[in-house]
Formats: structure tokens, sequence, C-alpha cells
């Protein structure tokens, strides 16, 4: 699964619209964030790991790294 296709399934689950994660992000961080800024970052796979961590947190998520198998 693509970065997009998870946030786009937890946001239909949560019934949260983007423009709402955006209006929160704005919110939280003091920067203008839109609807727009979030899809296209999205499209492009070009959101940043703390914008994912970001939006989890507002769905209520947590984001980490789980080790699936040993190292080399």
């Amino acid at each position: 699964m693509s970065v997009k296709t998870d946030i786009k399934t937890i946001l239909a689950e949560s019934d949260v619209t983007i423009t709402k994660v955006a209006d929160e992000i704005s919110r939280i961080t003091g920067k203008r964030c839109t609807q727009s800024n979030i899809s296209q970052k999205l499209s492009r796979g070009t959101l940043k790991y703390e914008e994912a961590k970001l939006i989890g947190q507002i769905l209520g998520y947590e984001l980490k790294f789980v080790r699936t198998k040993s190292y080399i």
C-alpha cells in the first residue's frame, strides 16, 4: 500500500475530509495548509514523514517503525 492509499482509507473510515485535516494542520502549526496542498503531495508522493505523523496524530493514529525481519 502507498501512503496515499493508507491516508485516504483512514480518512474514509474516520468520516473526515482532507479539508478538515488541512484546517487542523493550519491551526496546530500556524502555517496555511489547504486541501489542495495535501492532495497534491499525496498524488506526487512528496508528503514528508513529519506531515504524515501530524495527519496521523490528527486522526488518532501513531506512526512508528515495526521490525518485520532481522537486519540483513
